[in-house]
């Protein structure tokens, strides 16, 4: 394990109710740590709490407010003193196109990407100042760095948690004496609670929560700062070669999001076939 993760030390997990946040948790109370779920629900915090094995309180919190969090942060020191586990995991969907949805927008970035912001805001200085191991994780998207049409929203979000989080993980090794650790979570088609409203039994092609949880626990363990999951239809390879032709759009100067472009389509297919077989 990182040596942030111990008994008796302190993990707060925002969307720690469900999916990949509770799955996290649940993974971190075994181990002895003390919890805070951090969500918007008290029914679902209290859920998530009798789940957890050892000791642990929740806080109804909207990432989107900076006093909200502040609160959370005031919280968790004044039963806990101290924070070793940092997760800034909540997140919503549904945000819409680049000139429709306005209010989408709104909604998407300031809880996915305002709510990471305001978690590092609050929570980092005092994390460094422990003078103890500590590991920061922030939860970003494939879909933050290879950009599918579909939800720019919800794609710009995601690709501001990454910049964000590299710009942290930067910061905090050239902070003298720092002993604490940034980690960029990126999933691949996982099975959580948003998936199960709409499909009731997991697809073949997901993974589950908790396996995502034992991938992150164990890629920061070796001190991984990108931690890409594939899933059980998409490979490693497969995924190394989406980014880099995502990136070469750029190198080589194609259209935007070329990937999707009709014109590039067999382009594209041979790349894969060459590339991840």
């Amino acid at each position: 394990m990182h040596k942030a993760i111990a008994p008796d030390r302190v993990a707060v997990i925002t969307g720690g109710a469900s999916g990949i946040g509770l799955a996290v948790a649940q993974k971190l109370s075994a181990r002895g740590m003390r919890l805070c779920i951090a969500d918007r629900s008290q029914d679902a915090i209290d859920d998530a709490l009798a789940t957890l094995e050892g000791e642990a309180f929740g806080q109804v919190t909207d990432v989107a407010n900076l006093e909200e969090v502040q609160t959370l942060k005031a919280a968790v020191l004044e039963r806990y003193g101290e924070v070793a586990f940092l997760m800034n995991n909540a997140g919503v969907g549904g945000g819409g196109g680049t000139f429709k949805r306005y209010e989408g927008w709104q909604k998407v970035l300031g809880v996915n990407l305002w709510g990471v912001i305001n978690g590092l805001q609050t929570f980092v200085e005092d994390m460094i100042s422990q003078n103890t191991p500590c590991a920061i994780v922030n939860t970003g998207s494939k879909q933050g760095i290879t950009n599918p049409p579909g939800d720019a929203a919800y794609n710009v979000s995601k690709a501001g948690i990454r910049s964000v989080t590299e710009s942290l993980a930067h910061e905090l090794r050239n902070t003298e004496g720092c002993q604490v650790s940034a980690h960029l979570l990126v999933p691949g088609f996982t099975y959580t609670g948003l998936i199960k409203a709409h499909i009731p039994e997991k697809p073949p092609a997901a993974w589950t929560s908790e396996r995502v949880a034992d991938e992150l626990l164990a890629r920061i363990a070796e001190g991984d700062f990108y931690v890409i999951c594939p899933d059980n239809d998409v490979t490693a390879a497969m995924d190394n070669a989406r980014m880099q032709w995502n990136l070469d759009d750029i190198v080589l100067n194609r259209p935007a999001l070329s990937r999707w472009h009709a014109d590039h389509a067999e382009a594209f297919e041979r790349y894969m076939q060459e590339h991840a077989g």
